[in-house]
């Protein structure tokens, strides 16, 4: 699928490594909208300024509970 290859792209610039790219994209597949979702969130509050990894720890920890649910234990 395309979007798939160009989510590759974007992680593996962003410095993820090849064998943690596929576990990465099948958790992805899992819920898609609501890592959109996360995504979406953590873009606008980027835009109103603050740490990256901040800002992304914030919204994880707010979708905490769907987030378990996903991962493996």
């Amino acid at each position: 699928m395309l979007k798939e290859f160009f989510i590759k792209k974007m992680l593996k610039s962003k410095g993820v490594s090849a064998e943690q790219i596929d576990p990465l994209l099948e958790i992805i597949k899992k819920n898609p909208a609501l890592f959109q979702k996360i995504a979406a969130e953590v873009q606008e509050k980027l835009k109103k300024g603050g740490d990256q990894t901040q800002v992304t720890m914030a919204v994880m920890q707010k979708y905490q509970s769907e987030l378990r649910q996903i991962f493996p234990k």
